[in-house]
């Protein structure tokens, strides 16, 4: 049993050792409550004060019993108190509290539910974007390595409500099941999906046809790593520059080009406004390679005269700086409105 667990059970018995001395001194004894309570601590304290009025026999044999109970009870919370203070308890205790009210302020996170292979590998990328997360894990010898990493994390069971609730699912922005069962990713996204419907839930799958019943329990998206992983493989093989590519732009440890996606805001100064007058190309450096449309639709390829719409998601090719500038001039108005006359005044050929 935790040690803090039989500190709590300790001091609940001699909570109830104190309130039976007095309500037995009151009884047997004809006392009045403060003569009572008075006796009975300074009994379960063995202090050796003079009692407080002469004792029958019936009161000797009870004081006799309290000594006994009390004076095990009170080695049962040092030795408690104890072992907390040598196993370092106390100071868990402590940090778990300052994680508990972090995960309290979280707002717009991911709940991620699981963290086998797959689980930690989405915690490090989340990590260094950085995303708000937490991780639900109910396997406590997993928990020293979340510790280590220093992530937001609690344990439980993600298939349950409470735990599912004091991961602040009524706040999340989306949750990532990637529990090894798909038995267990199908309970998680039926349970997210009634205590959270606006949530996006993203599920693994490992059996065939698996995908379905996730979707149907109400996963936004369901991703199959053994489907993705041979499909990699065979494209290794077959298109081994693509897949170099596409490894440069998308790895977090390459520095020199990265693939990003950047939201327009919704009252942008750039929306309707076409990719040339916008001046994306000029004033960043970066390649536009796609847009995705509010409807789901991809644009790829886009041309310099496609309009930029409301909400529009643009998938950019670049170096990380150039990426960066074109995030910092997407959301700064003041800025969109000087770079759009300016390149309105100039003629262009190409976005």
């Amino acid at each position: 049993m935790d040690p803090v667990r039989h500190l709590k059970i300790s001091i609940l018995i001699l909570a109830l050792l104190i309130s039976g001395g007095t309500a037995g001194y009151m009884s047997l004894q004809g006392w009045d409550f403060l003569d009572a309570l008075y006796m009975t601590v300074i009994t379960l304290g063995t202090v050796g004060f003079r009692e407080v009025h002469e004792l029958d026999q019936t009161g000797k044999i009870f004081t006799i019993c309290l000594i006994i109970f009390g004076v095990s009870v009170l080695g049962y919370i040092v030795g408690s108190l104890a072992q907390i203070m040598f196993e370092g308890q106390f100071q868990r205790i402590i940090g778990r509290k300052k994680v508990e009210r972090k995960i309290e302020l979280l707002k717009d996170h991911y709940i991620i539910c699981g963290f086998g292979r797959i689980g930690a590998l989405i915690c490090r990328e989340f990590a260094a974007k950085p995303i708000p997360f937490l991780v639900i894990e109910k396997h406590p010898e997993v928990h020293e390595k979340l510790h280590h990493e220093e992530y937001l994390h609690i344990r439980g069971d993600a298939t349950e409500d409470e735990t599912l609730l004091r991961a602040g699912i009524k706040r999340a922005k989306g949750l990532i099941s990637v529990v090894t069962s798909d038995t267990e990713n199908v309970y998680i996204t039926l349970t997210a999906r009634g205590l959270n419907p606006d949530l996006f839930i993203l599920a693994r799958s490992g059996e065939e046809g698996s995908d379905i019943k996730l979707k149907r329990a109400g996963a936004n998206k369901v991703v199959s790593p053994y489907l993705i992983g041979g499909s990699r493989m065979a494209q290794a093989i077959l298109r081994p520059n693509v897949v170099d590519f596409i490894e440069i732009a998308t790895g977090r440890e390459h520095l020199d080009l990265q693939m990003e996606e950047i939201q327009i805001p919704e009252r942008s100064a750039f929306v309707g406004e076409n990719l040339i007058s916008s001046g994306f190309r000029k004033e960043t450096g970066v390649i536009i390679v796609g847009i995705k449309k509010v409807s789901g639709k991809m644009v790829f390829n886009p041309n310099p005269h496609t309009k930029i719409e409301s909400l529009d998601t643009l998938i950019v090719l670049g170096e990380p700086t150039a990426i960066a500038k074109l995030e910092e001039l997407v959301s700064c108005d003041s800025c969109a409105d000087s770079i759009i006359r300016k390149h309105k005044k100039e003629p262009h050929d190409h976005a």
